[in-house]
């Protein structure tokens, strides 16, 4: 029975090997340190977090997230330790919350590797806090026991691990925050709650709940151990001012792959899904998420989709951990009686450890199996169901495209994959307007599969990449809405240009030179400054009659080719303060070509959504963190249709401009 722990209780651990999974809703750093019977953390290599993740017995997460698994074998902690102490903290400086008051309680659960839970506690009562002691380990008379802590910190990591009694804790909490950042800048960014109109999360056709209530921001739990399709899972914090319960019921006739997706809020009615055969799963349908439109159904459909993948994906390889950890155990015990060396006892044992590692492996992959092919027959109603904002460019929808009136919700930059399931692609989603920009990265030449790009080849694709998400952006959003600016210092990217240039949808030719990078850069920074001012002041019909108001993209090729230091200065300027007055920058770069300016242009990169022109697996989800390969939207060979899109985009521009 497992064990609902308050602030000071404590309750004894039976199992050697455990998983401490954490669920905050926000992404969150973990962390735990290892101390003496005293209490005292002896120095930097008794702390394990996302720079340094692994010591004896003990890994954390690498970077943060909403959803942490770490895993503990108490069997393997070295004499000397008694105490493991688990750390939460808020990142700095990458734009989240300051403090846990303003986020959802965090809950833990401390589970075997079958995923049983053994104690969970939520952390409440946290204000003013950025980091936290949750959970405590100790080692008493020999044995093992938990105990729920809930210490905050309002000086963060640093105050935390001084108060452990870490001489160097403030150069350690400064590495672990600049180890989260560089983790932050390749992830993708879950999809953000709605609260004024509508509750925009995951659903099917289970019972709702009270319009006022608020559940997780995403329809499946964070915390949940991924089982089977009609088991749920737990239900952590989804609104900071209320804990719901941890478990719900899972009526409902729609379970297409686990965790088992529910209603959190009173949408109009979803299609039904159609009737299935007894013994056999519900049929997919395209649009069975919660949202007040079709739209906003399909969206939040495919994020649901993706979180569902991730928690599949990380349960198989969970599973496939213990299996390998327990076959490596039974063989050190084998192998450690000399008399089980001669002979063939040992041949034997082995042979059955082997076994039994094979066995849990074939469970674990056909539980994924299952999942993946519910999420790969949903794939198959979903896909042709997309509108052109959410739909790759081989899909029919763009043959219908027509400019639209009002700005989607979203849009697609690509695809993602996972090793264990290449044959199932989720569309990356971003949400509109843009929040951060793009750096469509045109400096590295391996690939997941091992083939390699030549520099110039990567050079162009990158470029090419660059066209199609431009041309993307223009299309989805109305007539007039949407100004797109180049620099092109050498006019290297002259001819993939050409589609933008011939159709008329940039708003001047391509800026070359050093003249023409000055030039547009001083009146884009001329705009920003004149919005942020109209804002502050309150005097927004006080902008210049010439002012454009549409939304701004500035796409830069070949950097820092033809930049000075205030050119450089301005980029990054509007990197930052750009995107919240409708300025949005688009880098064509190699970061490797702009190492002469040394750190100044760090924060420049870790601002961008980086994408690359080949597939990769550099980006993070946002629960567990899996690395996934991403694949650009390629425009099909010989296919007319950006050319099509662009033409109707340039016709609706002129006769809007009339």
């Amino acid at each position: 029975m497992t064990a609902e722990l308050v602030r000071g209780q404590n309750h004894p651990l039976s199992q050697a090997r455990l998983e401490i999974r954490v669920s905050a809703g926000r992404p969150i750093v973990a962390a735990a340190t290892l101390s003496d019977e005293q209490g005292t953390v002896h120095g930097v290599e008794w702390v394990a977090h996302p720079g340094s993740p692994t010591l004896p017995g003990l890994e954390v997460s690498r970077q943060a997230a909403a959803d942490h698994r770490l895993a503990v074998d108490l069997d393997a902690m070295p004499d000397p330790v008694h105490r493991i102490h688990v750390l939460l903290g808020l990142p700095v400086g990458v734009g989240g919350p300051l403090s846990f008051g303003a986020v959802a309680a965090p809950f833990l659960a401390v589970t075997g590797l079958d995923g049983t839970e053994v104690a969970t506690y939520t952390v409440t009562g946290l204000e003013a806090e950025s980091a936290v002691v949750a959970l405590e380990l100790y080692r008493r008379q020999g044995a093992w026991k938990v105990r729920a802590v809930g210490q905050g910190y309002a000086g963060g990591l640093a105050e935390l691990l001084t108060d452990q009694g870490l001489p160097e804790a403030a150069q350690l909490a400064g590495a672990i925050n600049d180890a989260v950042a560089s983790g932050l800048a390749r992830s993708v960014a879950a999809p953000p709650p709605r609260t004024s109109d509508g509750d925009r999360t995951r659903q099917t056709a289970a019972p709702s709940r009270n319009p006022d209530q608020q559940g997780s921001p995403y329809g499946t739990s964070p915390g949940a151990q991924p089982t089977g399709p009609g088991r749920s899972g737990q239900t952590p914090p989804g609104d900071p001012s209320t804990v719901p319960p941890r478990s719900a019921p899972t009526d409902g006739p729609i379970d297409y792959s686990h965790p088992r997706r529910r209603n959190t809020a009173p949408p109009p009615p979803p299609p039904a899904a159609p009737p299935a055969a007894p013994g056999r799963p519900t049929q997919p349908v395209a649009g069975d998420a919660t949202g007040w439109s079709m739209e906003e159904r399909l969206y939040n459909q495919v994020w649901g989709m993706f979180e569902d993948l991730a928690r599949t994906t990380a349960s198989y390889r969970s599973a496939a951990d213990f299996a390998e950890s327990r076959m490596e155990k039974e063989l050190d015990q084998v192998l450690s009686d000399p008399r089980a060396r001669i002979g063939g006892q040992g041949d034997a044992a082995r042979a059955a450890a082997r076994a039994k590692h094979d066995q849990l492996v074939d469970q674990a992959r056909q539980s994924l199996d299952r999942d993946v092919a519910q999420l790969v027959a949903e794939s198959q109603v979903v896909e042709p169901a997309l509108p052109a904002a959410y739909a790759g460019w081989d899909n029919p929808a763009w043959h219908a495209y027509q400019v639209p009136m009002e700005l989607p919700m979203a849009m697609r930059l690509g695809d993602l994959h996972l090793p264990e399931s290449p044959q199932l692609r989720i569309p990356l989603l971003v949400r509109l307007p843009l929040e951060r920009g793009i750096w469509v990265d045109a400096g590295r030449a391996g690939s997941p599969d091992g083939s390699f790009t030549d520099a110039h080849d990567l050079r162009r694709l990158a470029m090419e990449a660059a066209v199609a998400h431009t041309a993307r952006l223009l299309a989805v959003h109305p007539a007039g809405e949407f100004t797109v600016h180049v620099i092109d210092p050498a006019g290297s990217g002259a001819q993939v240009l050409a589609p933008l240039v011939r159709t008329g949808v940039l708003a001047a030719p391509p800026a070359v030179g050093a003249a023409g990078v000055t030039e547009t850069l001083g009146r884009l920074t001329q705009r920003v400054d004149l919005v942020q001012m109209a804002i502050r002041g309150g005097a927004s019909d006080a902008l210049p009659p010439d002012l454009d108001t549409a939304q701004q993209l500035l796409v830069v090729n070949d950097f820092p080719h033809g930049f000075d230091d205030r050119a450089v200065t301005q980029l990054r300027y509007l990197a930052d303060e750009g995107p919240a007055v409708g300025v949005h920058l688009m880098m064509v770069a190699d970061r490797e070509d702009a190492t002469a300016y040394g750190p100044l242009l760090d924060p420049l990169w870790r601002s961008l959504l980086r994408l690359t022109p080949v597939p990769d697996d550099h980006l993070a989800d946002p629960w567990v963190g899996h690395a996934w390969t991403y694949e650009p939207p390629l425009v099909p060979p010989d296919s007319l249709v950006l050319q099509q899109v662009l033409t109707q985009v340039a016709t609706a521009r002129r006769s809007w401009n009339r």
